[in-house]
């Protein structure tokens, strides 16, 4: 929207936002409410529909909103249709963000998780890109190519994510939550490339049914709310507030008083009058910020997660100091300097704060309250988004450089948290990091240090040291199968209760 939102092409058809700072941050930010709107929906029946589905319906969804938005036409109350087509889209977005990072977590091997959640982001970087180029070459068109080709553009990706889902498999520990262990273990055997009743896909599948009897919530195909509110050797709500605080401050670090007033900051403070030197400015900031979003497809594993959250909270503090200390002198070629520290920020949050949120949530909250934790968290990042893009032209035009030093000080307080409460979960299973928070809280250490303390570990060991801190009693053998009275194949569920006599395990039938 940062292309079309001050042109006056669109501003003919929708008069209410020309001139109009607070029109022009509700029209764009009712978006998030939306987004807001679809992750308080998986957070409610995530469990339930399954991540393939979820997407799906989400992807569908955003193809109705943006066709809601391109046929609003003057005379027609096309502000209000236009806020509705935005919301609507809002919606499918927000269930889809919600759903991928998740589905992702849950379908990667261990040593390409960070990675694949990494790329993610990278592509969010590429879209914005298309994104402001398309605005900006269709600004050159007639006036309702300038605004309706690059919303209608949308409905492409749309098509993508509801077309390709239909092809690939449920989540394996989606199935296994939901008892569909001979499923589970075909999708497992696929994604791993182990041979279908090979010991290896019995082992992945039994370390995911120890973590899910670990959660106290085996059994139940859907979770309940309460359990995020839960603390013991799981520490759900912990897991939960570290994951929905990493997207918080996503948001109020600035990125989105970047990304969507690129063009309007420029054309106000540095380019001032020259709006075709600002949407041109605003593409090439996009690009840098697209380069720099894939230098942590190649970190990640390697740096980890804590490193890059420190260094990106420190390069987007500087790079907003720079911005603001410019802007004091009110001339122009002070002026340019800020340019330069818009760009830094762009590149610094690009290349850590873009893709991290999205990728710490899914992987530090256990399997049982995935789903609802990122939801959660989901919804965090787009309420504040909604509130950075609402207020961001009122800060503009009131306190002019003053937004820049606030946003510096926001950044700077990232710093000391992240530091303290997040522990490191790179190299790590999605399993290994529910053994950190078991050790943190039975040895009554800080869960950062429990995560530098435990070794990584092979998948026995996962099952042993989940038996040594309690998250267990027994050693999960999963899903057997067994062949029934009339031959048919039926699957059998092993007991989570050992003999003490001899410490085997009892077989009872579904």
């Amino acid at each position: 929207m940062s292309g079309i939102i001050g042109s006056n092409h669109f501003a003919n058809v929708f008069t209410e936002v020309r001139g109009n700072a607070t029109m022009q941050g509700l029209v764009t930010a009712i978006y998030e409410i939306g987004c807001l709107i679809g992750a308080m929906f998986i957070l409610a029946v995530g469990d339930v529909l399954g991540r393939r589905k979820a997407m799906i319906i989400g992807g569908i969804i955003m193809i109705l909103g943006a066709t809601i938005q391109v046929t609003s036409f003057p005379g027609h109350a096309p502000l209000a249709q236009f806020i509705i087509g935005r919301v609507v889209t809002g919606v499918g977005n927000g269930i889809n963000t919600s759903t991928i990072p998740t589905y992702q977590a849950e379908c990667s091997k261990t040593s390409n998780r960070g990675l694949l959640i990494c790329i993610e982001g990278g592509i969010i970087a590429f879209g914005t890109v298309i994104a402001y180029w398309i605005d900006y070459g269709c600004s050159y068109g007639s006036e309702d190519l300038s605004w309706r080709f690059p919303i209608a553009f949308q409905t492409l990706f749309g098509f993508v994510v509801c077309i390709s889902m239909i092809f690939l498999p449920e989540s394996p520990r989606w199935l296994l939550t939901h008892e569909r262990y001979e499923d589970a273990e075909k999708v497992i055997a696929a994604l791993r490339g182990y041979e279908l009743g090979s010991e290896e896909t019995a082992t992945e599948r039994d370390i995911i049914l120890d973590s899910i009897r670990a959660s106290g919530f085996a059994g139940r195909k859907s979770t309940p709310v309460k359990a995020l509110l839960t603390g013991g050797k799981t520490q759900h709500l912990r897991r939960m507030l570290i994951g929905s605080s990493s997207q918080l401050m996503q948001q109020i670090g600035g990125c989105n008083a970047v990304i969507y007033y690129f063009p309007i900051l420029f054309e106000a403070q540095i380019t001032i009058g020259d709006q075709n030197m600002a949407l041109l400015m605003g593409g090439v900031n996009m690009i840098v910020y697209a380069i720099f979003a894939t230098t942590s497809w190649f970190i990640i594993e390697r740096v980890g997660r804590r490193k890059l959250f420190l260094y990106g909270s420190v390069g987007q503090c500087l790079s907003m100091v720079i911005t603001f200390s410019c802007l004091i002198p009110g001339t122009p070629s002070a002026a340019k300097g800020a340019a330069v520290g818009l760009f830094t920020y762009i590149a610094s949050f690009g290349a850590t704060w873009l893709p991290l949120p999205w990728l710490y949530p899914a992987e530090i909250n256990p399997i049982k309250t995935r789903a609802k934790a990122n939801a959660t968290s989901t919804c965090t990042n787009w309420l504040f988004n909604f509130l950075i893009v609402m207020v961001t032209p009122v800060m503009i035009a009131n306190i002019g450089w003053g937004t820049y030093l606030f946003f510096a000080a926001v950044n700077a307080c990232f710093i000391p948290i992240i530091y303290f409460f997040y522990p490191e979960t790179a190299k790590r299973s999605l399993e290994e990091i529910d053994i950190i928070f078991a050790k943190g809280f039975v040895e009554n250490i800080s869960y950062v240090r429990a995560a530098k303390e435990l070794p990584l570990l092979t998948p026995d060991q996962v099952e042993q040291e989940a038996l040594k801190y309690g998250l267990i009693d027994t050693a999960a053998r999963g899903a057997a199968h067994a062949v029934g009275p009339a031959g048919v194949v039926e699957e059998k569920a092993l007991s989570e209760k050992s003999e003490e006599d001899s410490g085997s395990h009892e077989e009872v039938e579904n």
